[in-house]
């Protein structure tokens, strides 16, 4: 039905339209992924100021009409997240946890625990952010890859981690297979992929741990870890990600 709706917001991304107009993609908490057109803001006289800028949580009236997108008709910053803004590395880990958002919840479902933790994830890297941060930065490899365990969780797609995903044997785990959904034994690696103990044992921590509290793993067991997480992603959601750091991506 055709009407106001009113909404909590976190903006994951920003396209001009138009002379003047801004297409949204926002995330939110009781509808899940929507669009919508926050008409006018681009003018220098916008009532919606910067309010509506990318990585930013806010207060959102929404007029819902016939079109897919709902049209912005008031907006109040709730969490401007500016630090992140002036810290190269804090908004680039800011953009990819949206994007992997936007990718892995890309419907209207309501998901409260996805918003929630996006939430949270982008408080976290703005509190480390720039000259006056007030805690270590966020912006991490093992952050990044914490964050989206995490995400699987939130989607139902959280990897077997304590035995093996294939035949249920807790022993000699030594790969980790994406089709079958978490680490297997040697009896049953054929498809799957080398699993070092290490990375083994940063999925589990990042698992049981906060986000604030991501464990540290080395270059190589990170790069076992991201592995393990888009595979799973690729095989059960069918979505690629992007890579969780800049440069990254390589498999080990």
């Amino acid at each position: 039905m055709a009407g106001p709706v009113k909404t909590e917001a976190i903006v994951l991304r920003s396209i001009r339209y138009g002379e003047a107009d801004r297409i949204l993609h926002l995330f939110t908490p009781g509808r899940g992924r929507v669009g919508a057109i926050a008409k006018g803001v681009r003018r220098a006289r916008s009532r919606f100021g910067g309010r509506l800028e990318p990585f930013g949580r806010v207060d959102l009236v929404l007029h819902e009409g016939r079109s897919d997108l709902l049209t912005v008709t008031g907006a109040q910053s709730l969490e401007a997240h500016r630090r992140l803004r002036e810290d190269a590395a804090a908004l680039d880990a800011a953009a990819r946890a949206c994007d992997a958002v936007a990718r892995l919840f890309d419907t209207p479902d309501p998901n409260p625990a996805v918003y929630n933790l996006l939430c949270h994830e982008l408080a976290l890297l703005d509190r480390g952010a720039g000259p006056d941060a007030v805690t270590p930065s966020a912006a991490t490899h093992a952050n990044q890859l914490a964050f989206r365990l995490k995400l699987l969780v939130a989607g139902g797609l959280a990897p077997h981690l304590a035995a093996c995903a294939s035949c249920g044997d807790a022993d000699h785990l030594t790969g980790f297979s994406g089709a079958a959904g978490g680490v297997v034994c040697a009896s049953c690696e054929a498809g799957a992929f080398p699993l070092d103990e290490a990375a083994h044992a940063f999925l589990t921590a990042a698992l049981g741990r906060t986000l604030a509290d991501a464990p540290s793993a080395s270059p190589r067991a990170l790069q076992q870890a991201e592995r393990a997480i888009v595979d799973t992603v690729e095989h059960h959601a069918h979505v690629h990600l992007r890579p969780a750091t800049a440069g990254l991506g390589s498999r080990a």
